[in-house]
């Protein structure tokens, strides 16, 4: 029996700031970004829109491209790490809007029979929905599930994580029809608790804070959606888990060999695009029996003929989506596959039986090494996404207009006559609604 993805769609926010006016801005040189990092663009969601607007408008696109009947979905699992609220599941709040959209069409409620959770991993939560889905339609092959990953990354102002923002949301539906992708049930895993990159509760005094209630506690707990990271540590715990999780891959499946060099295409998580070609070369050298153990070596592995090859041939085109958006987190290496598979197609490419290997990593942390095989109708999903097209389309924002979405200091949206899912309004009055959010299409 064969499983796997079936369709697959995405939603990128119209916004977004050329990272040549934010190196100016920074004092950075932009050619260590745009040639060093591979960062041009970087998405930036509206006013309006939140982790939830950016699930639903990619779940709407799915269902509407491949014709879903919402009813026929048995669970929808959303994978982020920029979630709304630390009770209530962001997925819950977008299949909301998707109901309200699609009441016409297929009645009300029309997931009301449909398992909904969040997964939460940092970067891997959506590969861990991906899993969960693939092995519930194994258990129940006439049913189907969707997998949505949606993020929006966010760092301190003049930090060090600030370039690579990024913002967006890949949806997959999961079915025994793998047209797109079959994944076999083999899954290399590396965990380690670390604190590469972590998003904890802040404690302020309430005598510290302006104008505090009498009925707040004396210590309280503030969340940001900035985390707390170490950069040069996380690249090192990626790169120790993804060669756990790429050993227990062959350990699975019983492979000897090379398991890369039967792959078309290695799909990384990326935190900047140029990431998946950077943390490679120590697992290239280690499966190629080379010396790596001095930065001088590692370096000459890099830098090699066939190393370069390599990258050339099979990371590149996974890298060029990235480029223009940023980090999505979750998403990302999901959109790695995308921009992989679009500019095959759209270079005329033929993928169908090929083999791709997915290296996904989580900060704190974990990662996973799983492979796929492209489905026979890949062509057919593909051509519905347009995937550079629709990133030549949006709408470029001053360095002004970037800071103060950044610091929430605007109350209107920038692009009013777009539709879209839309946050309407955060309940302030009512005390047992309060903090409720509200939206509209």
């Amino acid at each position: 029996m064969n499983i796997g993805v079936e369709a697959a769609s995405y939603y990128i926010p119209h916004l977004y700031l050329e990272i040549k006016e934010l190196a100016n801005q920074r004092n950075i040189d932009p050619l260590k970004l745009e040639k060093g990092l591979g960062l041009h663009k970087m998405a930036m969601p509206d006013v309006h829109e939140d982790t939830a607007t950016m699930a639903a408008e990619a779940l709407l696109k799915l269902i509407q491209d491949f014709k879903i009947n919402p009813k026929d979905i048995a669970r929808l699992y959303l994978g982020t790490e920029s979630a709304l609220d630390a009770a209530k599941p962001t997925a819950t709040i977008a299949v909301s809007m998707l109901e309200k959209a699609l009441s016409e069409s297929f009645g009300e409620r029309c997931f009301k029979n449909c398992d909904v959770v969040d997964m939460t991993f940092a970067c891997i939560g959506g590969v861990d929905a991906l899993q969960n889905a693939l092995d519930f339609v194994r258990v129940n092959p006439t049913k189907k599930a969707i997998v949505v990953a949606s993020d929006y990354a966010k760092y301190e102002l003049a930090s060090g994580g600030e370039y690579t923002q990024g913002a967006g949301a890949v949806a997959l539906l999961i079915s025994a029809k793998p047209d797109l992708l079959q994944i076999d049930n083999f899954w290399g895993v590396g965990t380690e608790s670390v604190y590469d990159f972590f998003k904890p509760r802040r404690a302020f005094k309430k005598e510290d804070l302006q104008n505090a209630p009498e009925t707040f506690p004396d210590k309280i707990e503030v969340f940001s959606d900035e985390p707390v990271f170490d950069g040069h540590y996380s690249n090192e715990c990626f790169k120790n888990r993804i060669k756990e999780a790429y050993n227990h891959f062959k350990q699975e499946k019983n492979i000897a060999t090379k398991a890369f060099e039967d792959w078309r295409f290695l799909i990384f998580h990326l935190p900047y695009a140029f990431h998946g070609k950077r943390v490679f070369p120590e697992l290239f050298a280690i499966e190629n029996n080379l010396e790596y153990e001095s930065n001088e070596a590692l370096k000459a592995v890099s830098n090699s003929d066939v190393y370069k090859d390599l990258v050339q041939q099979k990371i590149e085109y996974s890298q060029r989506a990235s480029s223009e958006i940023g980090n999505m987190y979750t998403a990302s290496i999901f959109m790695a596959l995308l921009s992989a598979l679009q500019t095959a197609f759209n270079e005329h490419e033929e993928l169908s039986g090929q083999q791709l290997g997915f290296f996904a990593y989580g900060s704190g942390s974990k990662a996973k090494v799983f492979e796929a095989k492209i489905g026979e109708n890949w062509k057919s999903v593909v051509s519905t996404w347009d995937l550079f097209e629709v990133l030549k389309n949006r709408q470029s924002i001053d360095f002004e207009t970037y800071e103060k979405l950044h610091r929430k200091q605007l109350e209107t949206s920038i692009n009013l006559e777009r539709k879209a899912f839309r946050l309407d309004f955060i309940e302030q009055e009512n005390p047992v609604l309060k903090g409720a959010r509200y939206y509209k299409f």
